[in-house]
């Protein structure tokens, strides 16, 4: 069973999509969130979640204290899914948009993020995800964080110029990359040199 790990919400149970998603794990998600918790990323933050399937991802951080969420779900059932979870929870300012992420990223900007994750289905090709990654720096306020979700067989996402890539690490067969957001750097900042955790 799927439950929001921590925060207002923390324990409650999700509705997961019968097929067609793969759910991220509670413990991948414990140690995403702990570090943007830890980074100050996610305190009053606008955030987008791609890919939504279940929406775990921004309902977790809604509820941990981000204070708008946009779930963008293409599949028809899983965005119903999300809706039924968004009001089950009664988490404030989580909007469930039902479209393809590439659609939903060519809109007009309403307004920044400050933070995204993009947790593709695992067989999205690197260049299709290069796509959607260029589309979204539009949205991106000054210094966002930006999760990519991979299986650990995926080569590093292909960032565009202002998406400095600043870690990686590893749980089981899930790798999580992570990237900030700077347009006016010349060139990308060099990646820690903190190995990646594995975990199991």
């Amino acid at each position: 069973m799927t439950r929001i790990v921590a925060g207002t919400a923390g324990g409650r149970a999700l509705q997961v999509p019968p097929k067609g998603t793969r759910p991220t794990s509670d413990r991948v998600r414990e140690a995403l969130f702990s570090y943007l918790e830890h980074s100050g990323v996610l305190d009053g933050a606008q955030v987008l979640d791609l890919y939504a399937g279940s929406g775990a991802l921004g309902l977790e951080a809604a509820s941990r204290g981000a204070d708008g969420v946009v779930l963008v779900e293409a599949a028809r059932p899983a965005a119903a899914v999300c809706r039924r979870n968004v009001e089950s929870l009664g988490l404030a300012g989580v909007r469930v948009v039902a479209d393809t992420v590439l659609a939903h990223l060519r809109r007009p900007v309403r307004e920044r993020v400050d933070l995204v994750m993009v947790d593709p289905p695992y067989d999205l090709a690197e260049p299709d995800l290069a796509e959607v990654l260029t589309a979204l720096v539009a949205h991106l306020a000054v210094g966002a964080v930006v999760m990519v979700e991979r299986s650990t067989r995926s080569p590093e996402p292909i960032w565009p110029a202002a998406l400095v890539p600043i870690r990686d690490r590893r749980y089981g067969e899930t790798r999580l990359w992570f990237a900030e957001h700077h347009p006016d750097d010349p060139a990308p900042a060099p990646v820690s040199t903190v190995g990646p955790t594995v975990v199991g």
